[in-house]
């Protein structure tokens, strides 16, 4: 139902825009050249202001909605529920009156719960024709304002320009908080993780075995939580796939840019592109079902003993997945080198080969790093192709022919299952995390010191 909301809003907006853009119209021909702003103006000035309002309206209600909505049901609980409840008996009372409510009815619910699912659903309903009303009427005294506000001399153009940069501020501003909630949320957990596992076992141990047991009763491991192996893994798939993709990439760029005509550009180019929008799922089941068991019977042709689930069969594929980036970007970056710096090295005596190697690749380079930047923090970051083709087990080796596991493996590993949050397996999962997220951002600062250094050569 909230999404045929927001389509109301919209239908209003353009509604508004129309209603603006005619009224402006009548002014151009009433009073000419007297009008300010141009009649497309006047209707973007009241489509924002009519459509804006009642959307963050919407958003402010449906993030505080459920919140309120907990709070009253708790309060509603009889004295036999809350009497000597924890805030974690709430939680379990307040989920078990969710899933009736939904009709997810495992046991019969006592007669309380029942009459707080009944409840439930009904402030849902409320609240939501509630939602519906106050942001329609939001949008109707909205657009009424507006039109009332339209004259010959009314500065609709800078009136929907400031609105704009409000916007773009405010979209600004949302990106960073919710890198500063990503980068604090990582840094807490971890922090209460390295409150049960020292961080020198966690950087320099060289076993990784998170399995515990969460039980008294029950038969596991003690833990072993040295995540060396998993980084080691994590670097030599990653690495594998760049020796794959760089080269390739790279070569493909300069073929195209330098030696292909239009016709071959035009098929290969969009060609190559093609293979950045293939889901990575197909990638994954490209690795397990074909290059996995080809390796591995080439292998044993050769008398190599290579394992099913091999860093060099994971490695591969998420480098031919790599191509397009490093191809593109550095297309890019090759064809914006100007043609006078390839003539001046043709007028010194140079060669195409010499040309491309001393001049088109170090003025190229700073679109080359982002390139490869772009392609080593997908790498890093890659999850469905390694846990599909890459081992569970986490093995402090160098050889690709063995089966090895990744940082996001292991992340994905953890989180499954039904264990707490307090407990050091589950916790371990975002300290990896915020490993993850500092090594990708001592990439990104490495190539933006690249990127400066060869801008002041070249430019």
């Amino acid at each position: 139902m909230t999404g045929y909301l927001f389509l109301t809003i919209l239908v209003l907006s353009l509604i508004a825009f129309y209603t603006g853009r005619s009224t402006a119209s009548r002014f151009v021909a009433a009073h000419g050249s007297e009008v300010h702003s141009r009649p497309i103006y006047h209707g973007a000035f009241a489509a924002v202001w009519v459509g804006l309002p009642a959307l963050i309206l919407v958003i402010l209600w449906l993030l505080f909605q459920d919140a309120i909505i907990d709070r009253l049901l708790v309060a509603s609980f009889p004295p036999s529920l809350t009497e000597g409840a924890s805030a974690s008996q709430l939680s379990l009372y307040l989920s078990e009156v969710k899933n009736v409510a939904a009709g997810r009815i495992f046991a019969e619910p006592s007669p309380e719960i029942e009459a707080a699912a009944e409840r439930y659903q009904r402030w849902q309903v409320i609240a939501h024709w509630a939602m519906t009303v106050v942001a329609l009427a939001a949008a109707a005294l909205a657009l009424f304002l507006t039109r009332s506000r339209l004259a010959p001399r009314f500065r609709a153009r800078q009136n929907f320009e400031g609105a704009l940069d409000v916007v773009m501020i405010a979209s600004a501003v949302a990106a960073i908080l919710v890198t500063i909630g990503i980068i604090v949320s990582l840094t807490y957990e971890a922090i209460q993780f390295f409150r049960l596992v020292p961080p020198h076992e966690f950087f320099f141990g060289l076993n990784w075995e998170p399995q515990i047991a969460i039980r008294d009763d029950q038969v596991a491991g003690t833990g072993a939580f040295g995540a060396v192996p998993v980084f080691t893994g994590t670097l030599l798939i990653a690495s594998i796939a760049l020796i794959v993709a760089i080269p390739i990439g790279l070569f493909s760029a300069v073929y195209l840019v330098e030696f292909a005509n239009d016709r071959v550009r035009k098929v290969v180019k969009p060609i190559l592109e093609i293979l950045a929008g293939v889901p990575t799922v197909v990638y994954g089941f490209f690795a397990v079902l074909t290059v996995a068991p080809a390796i591995r019977e080439a292998g044993g042709l050769m008398g190599l003993s290579i394992s099913p689930n091999s860093a060099i069969a994971a490695g591969g594929v998420m480098g031919i997945m790599l191509i397009p980036f490093i191809s593109s970007l550095s297309d890019d970056a090759l064809r914006a080198v100007p043609q006078s710096m390839r003539d001046g090295s043709f007028a010194m005596g140079a060669t195409k080969a010499e040309t491309i190697k001393r001049v088109l690749l170090p003025a190229a380079l700073p679109g080359i790093v982002g390139g490869v930047l772009l392609a080593a923090s997908r790498a890093i970051g890659e999850t469905m192709i390694v846990v599909m083709a890459a081992g569970l087990t986490a093995t402090l080796t160098a050889n690709p022919l063995d089966g090895v596991t990744t940082v996001t493996v292991q992340i994905v590993t953890l989180l499954i299952g039904d264990t707490s949050f307090d407990n050091p397996k589950t916790l371990s999962a975002f300290a990896l995390g915020l490993v993850l997220f500092v090594a990708t951002l001592c990439l990104n600062v490495l190539a933006l010191r690249i990127v400066r250094r060869y801008r002041e050569k070249y430019e």
